[in-house]
């Protein structure tokens, strides 16, 4: 009696998938550069050192061309106060002042800044000392979840500044032509820090305090 080989469907299955795989290699085998071994390590990525100005303290780091201001502010200074949120420059979390004049501190290179002094929100004030907008804005609850609350005490700050300095805005007087402090300019100048719990009255009434208190 002629016994006949019974082939499962794991059997086919399983020969499919070596089959596969066989055929894979070839292309990728090939693909190889001569001489290159596939687990080579890839060449070090370029750095630079670059000296800065952080929160009053002189700093200088070597880095890779490609960390933002940000990262080397979190990683290689471990001031994380700055919030990492959307990572596209959308939502003001990491927003710093860099020689006084707000950023997106995610949309930039950190070797950009050689020289430049830049304050996060750990150089405003401390706990024991807080600056007059960190204190307002606990005063007026202008924070809920508090992740965005570093980013916009920093924008506040320098937003006051720019108004006081009479930098050109979309809302001016109608009489003079300057710009003028108003809840709507506030909010025009703030709209580029995003409070996902809501507390933009809050926000605007910590503003309002401390402008009040510098006429």
């Amino acid at each position: 009696m002629t016994q006949t080989n019974a082939v499962s469907r794991r059997g086919v299955i399983a020969g499919g998938a070596a089959g596969l795989a066989t055929a894979a290699a070839g292309p990728i085998a090939h693909a190889q550069s001569p001489g290159t071994s596939p687990g080579a390590p890839m060449s070090a990525p370029p750095t630079e050192t670059v000296s800065l100005t952080i929160n009053g303290k002189a700093e200088t780091l070597t880095l890779d061309t490609r960390v933002t201001l940000l990262d080397a502010l979190r990683e290689h200074l471990k001031l994380t106060g700055s919030k990492k949120g959307c990572d596209h420059g959308q939502c003001g979390a990491c927003t710093v002042l860099v020689n006084g004049r707000r950023i997106n501190s995610c949309l930039t290179l950190a070797v950009m800044h050689e020289g430049d002094k830049v304050t996060t929100i750990e150089g405003l004030g401390s706990p024991e000392q807080l600056h007059p907008m960190q204190a307002a804005f606990v005063k007026h609850d202008g924070y809920q979840c508090g992740y965005c609350t570093p980013g916009q005490i920093c924008s506040a700050v320098a937003v006051l500044d720019e108004i006081g300095a009479g930098i050109p805005s979309h809302v001016t007087d109608d009489l003079t032509g300057e710009a003028k402090f108003s809840e709507m300019e506030v909010r025009e100048r703030m709209s580029g820090n995003i409070c996902r719990c809501g507390a933009y009255s809050n926000i605007f009434e910590a503003i309002q305090e401390v402008a009040g208190e510098q006429a």
